[in-house]
């Protein structure tokens, strides 16, 4: 049998249908590796990178070993970011499809507390969150892991780097010492290896980065002057025209003004941030994700969590601080075997450092070899509709799906992405129907219910 096989792992018929309804047709070099020894009720400690699949991974794991008749916490999974967990938790809903009435939570910073305790009250099997708010609800005694049988940290080594590490350790005080532990990060500092010691018994090692598929990435570095660096960006997404950009700057400040220029030169752009509220976060990264914004611009901090699966270029407007924060920038294109550019925009005083970079890949380059593009400006394809409706109204993709082809008469090519959020909807449509399907909504039904809507400028 090969061992590459779904079936060579010893799971329920119904979930085997569901991997192969997802697409998932063979296991991915971490999967392979790290699921025989996790369904051995073994800890693992893992480096794979994000897009390789670990999330299916661990997710197969939890599941497997659910007892879905046992109405308690039974797996926690600890992520960096809320964006991170939400993926997560979508994730694990998309695998635990042939399984009926699994409760799977989401405890992240940023939302209302209150909710989050009122879900509590209703009990899950799974918990998904950020170590902060887990740690929060379990001090309050909302949240109780008495009968946890597997936690997990996901990015670990982003978790450490953000400062996470007493509220993991204080979390852990939580969970009973006879579990299994499985640790995925993307890297192996010390620091983590340490972690690994402390929390997990025996955990088998496994790599898979060098088995893994490098991102195909074009790497180019154009030198500036400082007072330039805006118009030689805008000639930069002039010349190459991708459908999306993601921006990095160093500084909160910084990000707000090449946002705001980029607008006013015609290039749909978003901020974001660390002083954004969360609900104001999720409005930017939605849009972002449905292509409702074409260019997204970010500090480091501000664009941990954040998944694109096809992102076309990301830009350096300013240089990262060393090459380990440039490799996490730059891969976060070039995916699932889609090519990617990187753009990295460095000015005459900053020459010296760029030996470092060189090597026989990545291309220095003169401005002079842009091409003018003479008016240019760059519109997303979609804008985005909101309804004041969600999961708490038992809302589904589908339904809003439905009433947008059926009575709507909206050609289902046109809707993008549907984003269900606990009391929010965000829905994806082409420029040349938005009006269209605004006005159905505005005045119809979801569902055999009339929803408040808005539209973003």
């Amino acid at each position: 049998m090969n061992t590459t096989d779904f079936s060579s792992l010893p799971l329920a018929k119904e979930m085997l249908h569901n991997l192969k309804e997802l697409g998932f047709n063979a296991m991915t070099p971490v999967q392979a590796e790290t699921l025989p020894h996790i369904f051995n009720n073994c800890d693992v400690i893992a480096q794979a990178k994000t897009g390789s699949g670990k999330t299916a991974a661990f997710g197969l794991g939890v599941l497997n070993k659910l007892n879905v008749k046992k109405f308690r916490v039974q797996s926690l999974i600890l992520c960096p970011t809320r964006e991170l967990a939400d993926q997560v938790a979508k994730e694990l809903q998309r695998l635990a499809r042939a399984i009926h009435n699994v409760k799977i939570l989401t405890l992240c910073g940023g939302a209302a507390f209150g909710p989050q305790y009122g879900s509590l009250l209703h009990g899950a099997h799974i918990v998904v969150g950020t170590p902060g708010r887990v740690l929060q609800h379990l001090e309050k005694k909302n949240l109780s892991l008495a009968d946890l049988d597997t936690l997990v940290l996901d990015e670990a080594d982003r978790m450490l780097d953000m400062g996470f590490i007493d509220e993991i350790k204080r979390v852990i005080r939580y969970v009973p010492e006879k579990r299994q532990t499985l640790l995925f990060s993307a890297t192996y500092p010390d620091k983590i290896m340490d972690l690994s010691s402390a929390i997990q018994k025996n955990a088998i090692n496994v790599q898979t980065i060098s088995a893994e598929q490098p991102n195909q990435i074009t790497e180019y570095f154009y030198e500036v002057d400082y007072d330039d660096k805006l118009a030689i960006l805008i000639k930069v997404i002039a010349h190459h025209q991708p459908q999306n950009i993601l921006v990095f700057c160093n500084t909160k400040a910084e990000v707000q003004v090449v946002a705001a220029d980029l607008s006013a030169a015609g290039i749909d752009a978003l901020a974001i941030h660390g002083d954004l509220e969360q609900y104001e976060r999720t409005d930017v990264l939605v849009r972002f994700a449905n292509k409702s914004c074409s260019v997204l611009i970010g500090t480091d901090v501000a664009a941990r969590g954040l998944d694109i699966k096809e992102l076309e270029m990301v830009v350096n407007y300013d240089l990262p601080q060393d090459e380990v924060t440039y490799t996490h920038r730059i891969g976060r294109t070039g995916r699932a075997g889609k090519e990617g550019l990187a753009i990295t925009l460095y000015t005459n005083q900053q020459a010296p450092v760029m030996a470092a970079y060189r090597n026989e890949t990545r291309r220095f380059s003169d401005i002079d070899s842009l091409k003018d593009v003479a008016d240019f400006t760059l519109v997303p394809p979609n804008r985005t509709i909101v309804l004041e409706g969600g999961k708490k109204d038992k809302l589904r993709p589908g339904d809003i799906l439905g009433a947008l082809t059926g009575e709507a008469g909206v050609e289902g090519k046109y809707v993008g992405k549907i984003d269900i959020y606990d009391r929010q909807s965000y829905v994806a449509i082409a420029n040349n129907v938005v009006a269209k399907a605004y006005s159905y909504l505005e005045k119809g039904k979801v569902k055999g219910r009339n929803f408040p809507v808005w539209l973003f400028k």
